[in-house]
């Protein structure tokens, strides 16, 4: 399940995002995925296979609070879609909105285990955020992302199935990120996107089954 927000909605054409290259990668090596969620957008086809257009992205929300917040809608999805995978990747809104920054972290605490207990069998995969085009939010994002090894290993080391990805420091090893890989002040372009791909594909392939 791709879970967050408007960069998981993803409405760059072929409006998929990430999940291309994510589904291109586990065809290349032979691997079955699929993708689940409320949602769905994208191509017809990838490398000549259905495309599985599902998702679960929400332009605008962030972690918590109110009518747009990931927390509020996860019981109902987790339920209804029984991912055994999740992906999540969740908080640049409240970083671009400075909303409630000081507690963001501990939001994001909260969330995990919501997902955690609607899902206990699921691998969760948590990312830390990736950079933008403008100073100030990545100074947020920067202190965002550093609470959350925290956040896993904390949960991990109880047995809980959590793992990390960094996209921030995915996107940050190229120096000239913000023209390649970032197409307005917070969205990826389609190789920014494929860059998604590639480092959530390094967290899950070693539990992606193989094709009979």
């Amino acid at each position: 399940m791709p879970l967050g927000d408007s960069i998981t909605f993803a409405d760059l054409a072929p409006g998929a995002g990430y999940r291309v290259e994510l589904f291109h990668l586990s065809l290349t090596n032979k691997q079955l995925i699929t993708f689940v969620g409320n949602q769905t957008n994208g191509p017809a086809t990838v490398d000549g296979q259905p495309f599985p257009n599902h998702r679960e992205g929400h332009s605008g929300y962030v972690i918590s609070g109110g009518s747009n917040g990931i927390q509020e809608l996860v019981d109902a999805t987790l339920a209804k879609n029984k991912p055994q995978i999740v992906l999540l990747m969740i908080g640049t809104n409240d970083i671009g909105g400075n909303r409630d920054l000081p507690n963001a972290p501990t939001r994001l605490g909260a969330l995990l285990d919501k997902i955690i207990e609607d899902a206990p069998n699921a691998l969760l995969v948590v990312a830390k955020i990736t950079p933008t085009k403008l100073d100030v939010y990545n100074t947020r994002a920067m202190a965002f992302n550093a609470a959350i090894p925290a956040l896993v290993q904390q949960r991990a080391a109880a047995g809980k199935h959590v793992a990390m990805v960094d996209m921030y420091a995915a996107f940050t090893a190229n120096p000239n990120y913000q023209n390649d890989w970032l197409r307005d002040a917070l969205h990826p372009t389609l190789a920014g996107y494929q860059v998604m791909g590639q480092t959530w594909y390094a967290a899950i392939k070693n539990l992606l089954p193989g094709q009979p």
